[in-house]
């Protein structure tokens, strides 16, 4: 998997590829991530990549000119998503779209935003990781990235766990446990120490559906159950 990523700042990504999952997938050379900062193809001496508004308004949006070029030279791996708040929401569904790619490219927008000619002729999509707003694309380029790559064959060690996850199957993952079985009174479902294979497995898709109905009814609701999902809810009231 190749991903290039277009940002003012490439030393915010150091840490954080550098680390975990994403830096031993980089060592492995399952992931690469190739920065680039559109500053390296400005033509003036400030380096500037923004200007003020047409119109008036608060803030600075970021100048097409440094963008177009710095992709132009460039020529990225493609599709290239600009990262913004009018995106087009970034869920599992989408990290599993990418994951089936050889690679994609991110820019990563800054100040009050991005000159829309942007995302009208330079990308091919915009993403955004959520209804809130961020002072740059950086933090959610590693947001996509990180959740690419858990996808990526390889990249986990048990090959089951993305499947097994939150929204992996269209649901919020179950609860989990590990030892003690007893922890200042608190003690671990008995399915879960009964050695009951295939109990442990209707247990945990039963808990599945009861939290995603509570926590996030969005993903489904009941009208969406089937008979064996009912029945498996009320084979196990209680988490």
């Amino acid at each position: 998997m190749r991903v290039e990523v277009f940002s003012i700042f490439p030393e915010f990504f150091e840490g954080p590829l550098s680390a975990s999952l994403m830096g031993r997938a980089r060592e492995r050379g399952l992931l690469e991530v190739r920065l680039h900062d559109p500053r390296d193809w400005t033509t003036d001496r400030h380096r500037a990549v923004d200007d003020t508004p047409f119109g008036g308004g608060a803030g600075m949006v970021m100048m097409p000119e440094p963008l177009f070029a710095a992709v132009e030279a460039v020529e990225p791996v493609r599709p290239l998503f600009l990262l913004a708040a009018a995106g087009r929401p970034f869920d599992q569904a989408v990290a599993t779209e990418l994951a089936a790619l050889d690679g994609f490219s991110l820019l990563c927008g800054r100040y009050e935003g991005v000159d829309q000619r942007v995302a009208d002729h330079l990308c091919d999509g915009e993403l955004s990781i959520g209804d809130y707003v961020l002072s740059g694309g950086e933090a959610a380029a590693l947001v996509v990235i990180e959740a690419v790559t858990r996808l990526v064959p390889g990249v986990m060690g048990n090959e089951e766990s993305p499947a097994h996850e939150s929204f992996g199957a269209g649901l919020l993952e179950e609860p989990q446990y590990t030892r003690p079985a007893e922890f200042r009174g608190w003690e671990v479902p008995e399915v879960l120490r009964s050695g009951d294979h295939g109990r442990v497995e209707r247990w945990r898709r039963a808990q599945a559906l009861r939290r995603t109905i509570e926590r996030r009814p969005d993903l489904i609701g009941p009208e969406a159950l089937g008979p064996e999902d009912q029945a498996l809810l009320d084979e196990f009231p209680e988490v």
